[in-house]
């Protein structure tokens, strides 16, 4: 971790979902870093992390998981500040939308947007009788900004913003800030996981072409990491956005903010 650590989470009590590997693991070890107690929320634990957490098998597409995993935030720590919603899924990958069978539809609807509600809902019902606190919603650009292949994913993480603004209006009456952090082309393991019974070495492929098509529309040309996912988590979990609910945020090097527009070259002078 390169980011220079303050203690700024000192004292509070976070969960994690998908905490276990990729973005999820990366916020956990900033929020560790940071003072934070954490409990990470994942199907399997990876690797152990450095720091005062506790890892709770979970699949957040089960509604009863979910809410024993809050519970046990509170029953071990003693309390719960911060929520991350970020365990998600990318579905099966299909060259056209007219070969999509959508067999998927329902496991990408239960993780990626049901599970998000599900850990909203369950927090916020803690932190409405304990003095606010801050939920955060992983989405995707893809839920910003339209494109093809993964459709049921894009749409998921479309519902994810719209339902994130919605519930960030009624549970500012608790003083609960609901926000969204939109990553875009940061390259993490959830195609694999998600290329079961597929050919991986030509997902992998079709995976490349897409965020070589990403790097040139991109106008920011460096690459972008877990870590700058991490420090916008830390912006939004932390006490330096009190004034800030309803917001989505992308990370993701100005792409959704539109293409780059091609220059031509000065000319030479002799």
């Amino acid at each position: 971790m390169t980011n220079e650590q303050s203690g700024e989470l000192a004292g509070k009590v976070a969960v994690i979902t998908g905490g276990a590997a990729g973005l999820g693991r990366g916020i956990a070890e900033r929020f560790l870093a940071e003072g934070a107690k954490v409990v990470v929320g994942d199907l399997a634990e990876e690797a152990p992390l450095d720091g005062d957490y506790r890892f709770v098998a979970t699949d957040v597409a089960d509604l009863d998981q979910v809410a024993r995993l809050v519970s046990s935030a509170v029953d071990t720590f003693g309390g719960l500040d911060i929520m991350v919603n970020n365990a998600g899924v990318s579905g099966t990958m299909h060259r056209r939308f007219l070969d999509d069978d959508l067999t998927d539809f329902h496991s990408v609807m239960s993780v990626n947007l049901l599970g998000v509600m599900a850990g909203t809902r369950d927090a916020a019902r803690y932190m409405a009788e304990h003095g606010g606190g801050s939920i955060l919603n992983l989405t995707s650009i893809g839920g910003i900004q339209a494109g093809g292949g993964v459709q049921t994913y894009r749409a998921s993480k479309a519902a994810v913003i719209q339902f994130t603004k919605s519930v960030a209006i009624e549970l500012a009456h608790y003083e609960i800030r609901v926000n969204a952090i939109a990553p875009g082309n940061i390259r993490t393991a959830i195609v694999k996981k998600s290329a079961a019974g597929a050919d991986l070495e030509e997902l992998e492929q079709f995976e490349e072409r897409i965020r070589a098509q990403m790097r040139a529309d991109r106008p920011l040309k460096r690459e972008g990491t877990v870590d700058d996912v991490a420090e916008a988590a830390l912006y939004f979990a932390g006490d330096r956005s009190p004034y800030v609910t309803g917001t989505v945020l992308p990370i993701d090097g100005g792409t959704v903010a539109g293409k780059v527009i091609a220059r031509k070259p000065k000319p030479q002078t002799t």
